[in-house]
């Protein structure tokens, strides 16, 4: 995964131009998505509620299952944007990064809301930002000082920064078009088997949907509600 990646930081400016879209605006605008529902896809509270009914009140295992299932969202996701090779990497490239960000930031907002964050205070929000660039990746940033600070301490911090909004949003934008970089790279190798291409894919996808997810599990810690 850390070559794939490596090689993806490197294509991300090629991939980037056949995703024009995918600016720091866009990544507000797919948690906004993410947290108030699109489509038919609920928002993330009312799905984070109702697996803490589905799970008897019980928190941990609601959000485990917060987890699962938005994984197999990812991976189905990923096998369909990525099935097409090459030849329609145009159109499903820009799909593929808009459907990742909406589904891993309605999984981490979800998780959030079921340790007690309030989704609608910007630090939260930007905490949940955070969160998708996945544990190793923020570690990285904290020690090239990048970034302030892991999501926990962002979420819980003694005042909003209005000045880390656009840091966050273009950390997250940039950091989604390597990771689809890489993945490419992966599928191009197998172009002349479309059906490959769907398979790594949806892999990938589901896998890194996996990590920030567990990661988000362990970094968002239960908050007391008054």
């Amino acid at each position: 995964m850390g070559v794939r990646q490596s090689i993806g930081r490197r294509l991300a400016p090629m991939v980037a131009e056949r995703a024009p879209g995918v600016t720091s605006s866009f990544v507000r605008e797919a948690l906004q998505r993410a947290i108030h529902g699109v489509g038919p896809l609920p928002g993330a509270v009312a799905a984070a509620e109702a697996q803490l009914r589905e799970q008897r009140g019980d928190v941990d295992r609601a959000v485990h299952e917060v987890i699962e299932n938005h994984v197999r969202y990812a991976g189905a996701q990923g096998f369909i944007t990525n099935i097409g090779g090459i030849a329609t990497a145009t159109v499903t490239i820009p799909a593929n990064i808009s459907g990742l960000a909406i589904i891993q930031a309605r999984m981490v907002a979800g998780i959030a809301h079921l340790r007690g964050y309030d989704l609608a205070d910007p630090r939260v929000r930007n905490a949940v930002l955070v969160t998708l660039l996945g544990e190793e990746t923020i570690e990285a940033k904290l020690k090239k000082r990048t970034l302030p600070a892991p999501p926990m301490a962002i979420a819980t911090a003694p005042a909003h920064d209005p000045g880390l909004d656009e840091r966050v949003s273009s950390e997250v934008a940039s950091e989604l078009i390597a990771r689809v970089a890489g993945k490419r790279l992966a599928a191009t190798v197998s172009r002349r088997v479309p059906v490959v291409g769907g398979v790594v894919g949806a892999g990938t996808d589901g896998f890194v949907t996996w990590k920030v997810g567990r990661y988000a599990d362990r970094e968002f810690l239960r908050r007391r509600t008054s």
